[in-house]
């Protein structure tokens, strides 16, 4: 190696280890420090740009772990010392960004409030530990029925395994928008399981829910095909293709054996 190429070697070494450790610096500068501050009394109309340097400090935190963690535990303890409903919604965006395990509790503790649900729901769909999922399931008993539709989507969302006999006993709940919201998700869990539970209830399914229920089945298909479950994708797609299926239904259901035969 010539000296040239050592010496260009040195500075790209240099260069990285200043970029790192200006990142980590980033987290805990004077104008993320005056964010964070102005985080504590935000509200509605105020200057939305105070607290820019946060949103910068988690870009700059992209791939540092580090610098990340110490970001959402600034944003965690700012949800727990009490924020208004405005600095609540940012923060539990920034989570859906930032957010691991460390975040689930502070966020779990705004599912059951109307006013915080959906957007506390919505980071914990993002958060890839199971102790979010877990907050979820625990939540859905727990809520009123203007929040379980939206608390059952979210463990739709995430395809929560563990979820499913909870989700098919609302299937026949009196409230529509449960019931529909109950088959939706069992379509996007997409499991064996799934699509037993929605099989099973589409025998008997009122009128109401026929096409709701007919609909998950076709997404639980394709979720089927796509996690590589092809045998148990086609024996769907072929009780789909049925006589007794509204006709866009069959026509789907046709489309899903046609792409079913093409997979090995």
């Amino acid at each position: 190696m010539t000296s040239k190429e050592t010496t260009k070697m040195t500075l790209a070494f240099g260069a990285a280890a200043v970029a790192a450790t200006g990142t980590v610096a980033q987290t805990d500068s004077a104008a993320v420090n005056d964010a964070f501050n102005t985080l504590k009394t935000y509200d509605w109309g105020a200057d939305r740009n105070a607290l820019n340097p946060i949103d910068q400090a988690i870009i700059a935190s992209h791939g540092d772990p580090a610098a990340r963690k110490v970001l959402e535990k600034r944003l965690v303890d700012a949800l727990a010392g009490g924020l208004s409903r405005s600095a609540q919604d940012y923060v539990c965006r920034k989570l859906r960004i930032v957010g691991t395990a460390q975040s689930v509790r502070a966020l779990a503790a705004l599912l059951p409030a109307e006013e915080t649900s959906h957007i506390a729901r919505y980071a914990l769909e993002r958060i890839p530990d199971e102790k979010a999922a877990e907050a979820l399931r625990e939540a859905l008993p727990k809520v009123g029925n203007k929040l379980k539709p939206g608390m059952i989507g979210s463990l739709g969302v995430r395809r929560d395994t563990k979820s499913i006999g909870v989700i098919a006993k609302s299937l026949g709940d009196s409230d529509l928008s449960i019931a529909r919201a109950a088959a939706q998700a069992l379509g996007l869990i997409g499991t064996p399981a799934a699509a037993q539970e929605l099989s099973r209830f589409a025998k008997a399914a009122p009128a109401s829910m026929k096409i709701p229920v007919a609909d998950a089945r076709l997404v639980c298909a394709e979720q089927l095909l796509a996690d590589g479950k092809k045998a148990e994708a086609v024996a769907l797609y072929e009780e789909l293709k049925g006589d007794d299926q509204p006709a866009q239904v069959k026509v789907a259901a046709m489309r899903g054996l046609l792409t079913a035969a093409t997979k090995k």
